[in-house]
């Protein structure tokens, strides 16, 4: 702390418990030199730093005549000895002290630590004081040695890095000159010189002419610095037996033993203190952006990381992670030397305390079930084994939870077996708290919900909106028309996604955009990959018309006149054209669902009515053109509608409220039965028919021009919850239905972890598999990461479209065969100017021997 006679204190406040970090009362200015700065910027003293201009006059003049009347201070002597017999080797500029002058303090903390290092040579390297210098080693990688042809321009045993790069002025460490644009810096000393060559604004401007590798290793050097004087403020450590102890100590504590009046506090402890980086500090790095390694350092830990990837098999997918980079920090944070958990830890304490934070975190949801109101989602897939594999998980508004995976391969067909798994989720979850009951149409699953419907009367079953989606684009490919159109659109996508050069000509001709667009299923890609194609095609007939590609030996080939002649048929892209107009409006009631920023249930009913509609415009009302397609999309959202949708699109505000709302016997019907199902009390049941009449109206709150601002802006649960207080039944009504969802979990489902998890018979081996399934769900769920943005129905992001680790693509880029021709392979085609191209088989390996990647 600050001593609290310096006059300084009492218009200024210590920022972070750093003595040389004082903010400015009145400007609110951070100065960075210590409190004799700070006084001068309120004085305006000019030449050193700029004045307050926000100082009363008395404070200007009572700190200026303060600073002409004070006594210079006396030299500290023992900066000055220098202990018989010691060697003169410089001690690392990192553990160097700068201060201004006017802080004593400082300087005794910078003569303990060189006196601490003059005794630590005769001293004898025990195994704890070799991990201490150890430690000292790699921090001193970034220092330099003393500058021997340059000793009369530094102060005596000058260690700092800056000192290689300025000159004191007539002998006073406090005004040194800038070797490279020969600036004269007033105040601040050598930490002041480094900040203006790392061209670090706010204390003084940067250095414009420092060459550019000084300037980084003034950076680094600085940012290892900040590193450093935080892990000093929040850690002390010392060793208990073998095992390292990190003790917090309070800003007291280290003002104290950094001023050596702590009598217990011993040379041994000040040494491990200032010597060892905390083995476990969470100090952010990208905060003070470290790049301390050469670039050939860089390379190898690339290659380390990149072998253990190859060799454990583990998905390159894996480093879109966002703990992927998060464990490169935390280690590097550590420092060389670290232990990577073993075999045992993973599956033990690691994973026992990974999976007590998830719960915690499920805990916390569970609270918001009673309010809000709940749905369960089954989400059923097949793995490798073949087995069926369903896994539960419970939305809410606050948040997705994965609840348990099971395998469902001996009761799947056996109504009753299904019912008893399914009764068992309701009683976990709490079948008061449920409202909606998700899974796919599958036959069994929706015969479930029915039945589970019949016995609550609590709650409804529908069918997710991407599966139902998925059945509509999968009943359009089947319609000859269609199928045809996407047969003769995957013969130019296997053309190009096979030929490397041909790939790489789409890339120039596109400006870097694929032909591809995936999704989860095949016919959703089928869809939204005609409609990408469609949106490109003035870039393809450029591509086949471009000088490059005549003269390709590939023009010549059958595929490859082929691929032109779809690329340049007229009556193919008229296909295309009203093919997207079903499709495209399809892919927009998707993209809501997967929006995921708002609860889709009040959103789901009004989707599908506009879709409907944008498709009879689209086909300017002529019914022998469009009642096809409406044709399979009713049969299917037939079997998707639930009387939630309907009353959740009467109680959105922004739907109810506009022009164009009117209410069909559909959304009555709706209404009702939500009223009779979800509130089973007769009296709050009246109340709700009778106060609904007040939001149809707009009356009392509903009215208010808050209420009228947040129809569009506020999610309309938040709406609810904020201006229906008068009315409490219908407002819980209301907020437990518009807080649903329509659609599964946003992410990728891994085969391989719901594989794993049911691989084992043992009882034990079994529990530890489903807690790391419970882990792995629950982090995907939890971090929102952008590789887990993924649900049955759009994928987000880029993609390694050739990867089948990434997702499958399907027959859109498969190989479509190699043709002989005169000798030729039909890739095998001959560059302009340029050597044959190797012909890549399916593996993507070339007759080279080099292997296909795409950038």
């Amino acid at each position: 702390m600050p001593r609290p006679p310096d006059i300084g204190w009492q218009y200024g406040t210590m920022i972070g418990g750093h003595r040389h970090h004082v903010q400015c009362n009145y400007c609110h200015r951070i100065m960075i030199g210590g409190i004799t700065r700070f006084k001068k910027h309120l004085a305006s003293k000019r030449g050193e730093i700029k004045g307050c201009d926000a100082v009363p006059k008395e404070v200007r003049e009572i700190i200026a005549h303060h600073l002409a009347t004070r006594k210079p201070r006396r030299p500290n002597k023992r900066r000055r000895k220098t202990a018989e017999g010691t060697s003169s080797a410089p001690i690392s500029a990192n553990y160097s002290v700068e201060s201004d002058a006017s802080d004593p303090d400082m300087r005794d903390a910078r003569q303990e630590v060189l006196t601490f290092n003059e005794a630590e040579v005769h001293s004898q390297r025990t195994s704890e004081q070799q991990f201490e210098i150890g430690t000292r080693g790699f921090i001193d990688a970034f220092s330099c040695i003393q500058y021997k042809d340059e000793q009369d321009f530094m102060p005596t045993r000058a260690t700092d890095i800056g000192w290689a790069h300025g000159a004191m002025v007539n002998g006073d460490r406090q005004k040194i000159e800038c070797k490279y644009c020969h600036k004269v810096i007033l105040g601040g000393g050598i930490s002041r010189l480094k900040q203006h060559l790392a061209g670090e604004r706010g204390n003084i401007a940067p250095c414009d002419q420092v060459p550019d590798d000084v300037k980084a290793q003034m950076q680094q050097h600085l940012g290892f610095k900040v590193l450093e004087n935080c892990n000093a403020q929040q850690n002390t450590e010392e060793y208990t037996g073998d095992a390292l102890k990190v003790t917090p100590i309070s800003p007291t504590a280290a003002s104290h033993r950094r001023r050596g009046k702590d009598e217990g506090y011993s040379k041994k402890r000040k040494k491990v203190e200032m010597l060892r980086i905390p083995q476990g500090s969470t100090f952010p790095l990208s905060t003070v952006q470290l790049s301390f390694a050469s670039q050939e350092i860089i390379d190898q830990a690339d290659i380390a990381v990149a072998k253990f990837m190859y060799e454990s098999g583990i998905p390159l997918s894996a480093a879109n992670s966002v703990y992927f980079q998060r464990m490169a920090d935390a280690i590097a944070a550590v420092g060389p030397g670290y232990k990577m958990p073993s075999h045992h830890s993973l599956k033990g304490k690691l994973l026992s305390r990974c999976t007590t934070d998830a719960e915690e975190i499920s805990k916390e949801l569970r609270k918001s079930w009673e309010v809000t109101g709940c749905t369960v989602l089954v989400d059923r897939l097949m793995d490798t084994a073949a087995r069926s594999i369903v896994n539960f998980f419970v939305y809410c508004p606050k948040g997705t939870m994965f609840l348990k995976s099971v395998d469902v391969s001996q009761i799947e067909t056996t109504l009753e077996g299904l019912v008893h798994l399914f009764e068992s989720i309701i009683q976990d979850v709490g079948p008061g708290n449920i409202v909606h009951f998700l899974s796919d149409s599958a036959p069994w699953y929706k015969a479930v919900g029915k039945v589970l419907m019949d016995k609550y009367k609590t709650f409804f079953w529908s069918a997710c909106v991407n599966h139902c989606i998925e059945l509509m684009f999968k009943g359009l490919s089947e319609m000859d028309e269609v199928y045809g159109v996407i047969a003769k659109a995957k013969k130019i996508t296997q053309l190009i996604y096979n030929d490397a050069w041909l790939l790489d000509l789409l890339k120039k001709t596109t400006d870097g955009r694929h032909l591809i667009r995936p999704g989860m299923t095949q016919s959703i890609t089928d869809h939204l990959t005609l409609q990408n194609i469609f949106s490109l095609k003035d870039a393809l007939q450029q591509m086949f018309t471009c000088d490059s590609w005549e003269e390709s030996v590939l023009s010549k080939q059958k595929l490859g006149m082929g691929a032109k002649n779809i690329v340049f048929d007229l009556q193919f892209w008229q296909s295309c054209a009203n093919i997207i107009k079903v499709s495209e409006p399809l892919a927009r009631v998707l993209h809501l669902a997967d929006g995921g920023e708002r609860p889709s249930m009040g959103y789901i009913f009004d989707a599908f009515e506009k879709a409907k509609k944008d498709i009879i415009l689209a086909f300017d009302n002529q019914e022998s053109d469009y009642l096809p397609y409406l044709g399979v999309i009713n049969r299917v959202h037939d079997e998707f509608h639930s009387p939630l949708h309907a009353a959740a699109y009467y109680l959105n505000p922004s739907i109810y409220y506009d022009t164009r709302f009117f209410i069909t016997n559909v959304i009555q019907k709706g209404l009702l039965d939500c009223i009779e199902t979800l509130e089973p009390d007769l009296t709050a049941q009246d109340n709700i028919t009778k106060h609904k009449s007040f939001y149809e109206d707009s009356l009392g709150d509903f009215s208010r021009p808050l209420a009228l601002r947040g129809r569009e802006s506020l999610p309309p649960a938040a709406w609810w919850s904020m201006y229906a207080s008068d009315y409490p039944d219908l407002q819980r009504f209301a907020v437990r239905i518009l807080s649903q969802t329509c659609r599964m979990p946003a992410f990728r489902r891994n085969c391989y972890i719901n594989e794993y998890a049911h691989s084992s018979k043992n009882r034990l081996e079994r529990a530890r598999l489903n807690d790391t399934t419970f882990v792995h769900y629950n982090l995907h769920l939890q971090e929102g990461q952008p590789v887990a943005t993924e649900s049955k129905g759009l994928i987000n992001g880029e993609n390694d479209l050739l990867s089948i680790s990434s997702f499958d693509a399907g027959d859109w880029i498969e190989d479509p065969g190699i043709l002989e021709v005169e000798g030729i392979n039909l890739l095998d085609v001959t560059l302009p100017g340029g050597p044959p191209l190797p012909v890549i088989d399916k593996a993507g390996n070339t007759s080279d021997g080099n292997l296909v990647i795409d950038d």
